[in-house]
């Protein structure tokens, strides 16, 4: 199975980040090639399943293609585990406060379908998350 794992500070507090990533349809702004997002009424709690479309073709899958994201793990502002069920991708994003305004992120990603692919997922999507996080911080 093929992994991916990146780590970058982000200048917020882990539950700053949190309340970002608390918002379902944000995942789409941050989660590479995510073109929405319809979560399920419980929001992120373990066992949620929302469903997700793919933004853009890829050599996997055609724009548009629907896939299950099942919620792991939800431990507000401290870690956060999902799983794309058609896609065969795993992830899990722990924030870590390292000071006053600054959170450390690590993402680990995994897939056995991506192997090409998922060599740069999470430094990709830890890259769009921290520019999302800056900007709100910087409001």
């Amino acid at each position: 199975m093929a992994s991916s794992h990146a780590s970058t500070e982000l200048r917020a507090e882990p539950e700053d980040v949190w309340a970002f990533l608390a918002e379902p349809r944000h995942l789409s702004d941050w989660w590479p090639n995510l073109g929405g997002v319809e979560p399920d009424r419980r929001g992120l709690v373990p066992g949620a399943r929302w469903a997700v479309r793919s933004r853009e073709s890829t050599w996997l899958s055609r724009a548009g293609t629907e896939d299950t994201l099942l919620v792991r793990v939800a431990e507000p502002s401290r870690r956060l585990g999902f799983e794309l069920v058609r896609a065969r991708i795993r992830a899990e994003l722990v924030l870590t406060r390292i000071e006053p305004g600054l959170t450390r992120a690590e993402l680990s990603a995994s897939g056995s379908v991506l192997r090409g692919f998922t060599r740069s997922l999470a430094g990709d999507a830890l890259a769009r998350l921290h520019a999302l996080v800056q900007t709100a911080n910087a409001l």
